[in-house]
């Protein structure tokens, strides 16, 4: 079933800061996995990749509030819990990290009918 378009908020820059936020979390994964091979602090990659993940959360889901209910949303949420355990347990960090990365791939690249699907 087709998402209601009409619904979502939008505002000037909107797709700009989503590309900007975006960019900032690929740098920030860069770096996690860069820290997770032994150069770099895992800390310093995984709070930049929480905090633009969180502001790309909060922007669309000010956007769509009903994106919460949805598997994209609620997965969303996940895997920031995810990111912030790698750092309360940093021993785990490298396979949260795969999970993280699967979960991400599976999530993004499913069918529209699977990412928005309406868990409750």
């Amino acid at each position: 079933m087709p998402r209601p378009r009409d619904k979502i908020r939008d505002f000037p820059g909107k797709r700009w800061l989503n590309v900007a936020l975006r960019t900032i979390h690929i740098a920030g994964l860069v770096l996690l996995g860069a820290a997770l091979l032994g150069t770099g602090d895992l800390r310093h990659g995984a709070l930049v990749t929480l905090v633009s993940g969180l502001a790309m959360f909060l922007i669309d889901t000010w956007a769509n509030p009903a994106q919460l209910r949805e598997t994209a949303g609620f997965g969303i949420i996940v895997k920031l819990l995810l990111v912030g355990l790698m750092v309360l347990f940093p021993a785990q960090a490298e396979p949260v990290f795969w999970l993280i990365l699967v979960l991400s791939t599976l999530i993004s690249h499913a069918p529209g009918p699977f990412r928005h699907r309406r868990l409750f």
